[in-house]
């Protein structure tokens, strides 16, 4: 595989949230099947928190981002991390705190009574909030949670970018000048399974609950023609249980808990799965 300017093929790759497992099978299978070709590595975000070894995830997404030039955006989970080690408001802790962060600073060793400004390297702060939102081909927008339908591209806004949820999900296709590829929501009454890749004429959500189902998935997509991928790659590991509430995970800022309390109440929440 050879990560240079004029790609063929984007392989984007799902939300990790601490897999490292997962992350190596994905990067062997990418370099396998994009063998003697032009290729570029695109992480849709959410690499920290649920899973098992974020700061490991961290250390290999560097490593790539250098080596390969894989481009990795921010996703929401990163961006509360980012907010909980440099803001000096407490509810910015505790926010991340409800949304999986302990999975996180255990990876790095913190035990009880630690301080964590002591225990995450300043280096992975300062290069989570150097990660961009966006990326784009010449017919697709590459971005961690969505985009707000109807709405310009220049008038996007980050919490959106991060955040959005229904109003995106939802809306119809020509509400939307180029195919998004996105991750961000691995359950929702239009993508019933997590384990599930949900691709549509005007979407793709490669969110497949790694951190809960075991399953990574990696869109494969060709520059020169339009819309979803030509093919989806999957990796898989152990599964882990996890409510139904973890699995939708936090809401746009404002309305968190609202989406999984209203997805719940229809589908037992609470349940594992």
């Amino acid at each position: 595989m050879r990560a240079q300017s004029d790609y063929r093929l984007t392989y984007a790759v799902g939300d990790i949230h601490g897999r490292l497992d997962l992350l190596e099978q994905a990067i062997d299978t990418i370099g396998r099947h994009g063998q003697g070709l032009n290729t570029r590595i695109v992480f849709l975000g959410d690499y920290v928190d649920r899973g098992p070894d974020s700061r490991g995830v961290l250390q290999r997404l560097i490593s790539l981002q250098r080596d390969l030039g894989a481009i990795c955006l921010k996703g929401n989970h990163e961006d509360m991390m980012i907010r909980a080690f440099t803001s000096s408001r407490a509810d910015e802790f505790a926010l991340w705190s409800a949304c999986g962060s302990q999975a996180t600073l255990k990876s790095y060793g913190l035990g009880e009574g630690d301080n964590p400004m002591q225990a995450v390297p300043w280096d992975h702060i300062r290069w989570l909030a150097r990660l961009p939102l966006t990326t784009a081909d010449p017919s697709r927008i590459y971005v961690h949670a969505g985009l707000a339908p109807r709405t310009p591209f220049r008038d996007q806004t980050e919490a959106t970018l991060l955040w959005i949820r229904e109003a995106f999900l939802r809306a119809p296709a020509k509400d939307f000048e180029q195919h998004v590829v996105h991750g961000h929501t691995p359950l929702w009454q239009g993508k019933p399974d997590p384990a599930s890749p949900e691709i549509l004429p005007h979407r793709s959500n490669l969110d497949t609950a790694a951190f809960a189902t075991g399953v990574l998935s990696i869109g494969v997509f060709d520059r020169m023609s339009a819309g979803g991928p030509v093919e989806v790659l999957s990796v898989q590991g152990d599964a882990a249980p996890y409510p139904l509430s973890a699995i939708i995970g936090p809401s746009e800022p404002g309305e968190r808990g609202r989406s999984a309390q209203a997805w719940g109440a229809g589908h037992g929440a609470g349940q594992t799965r």
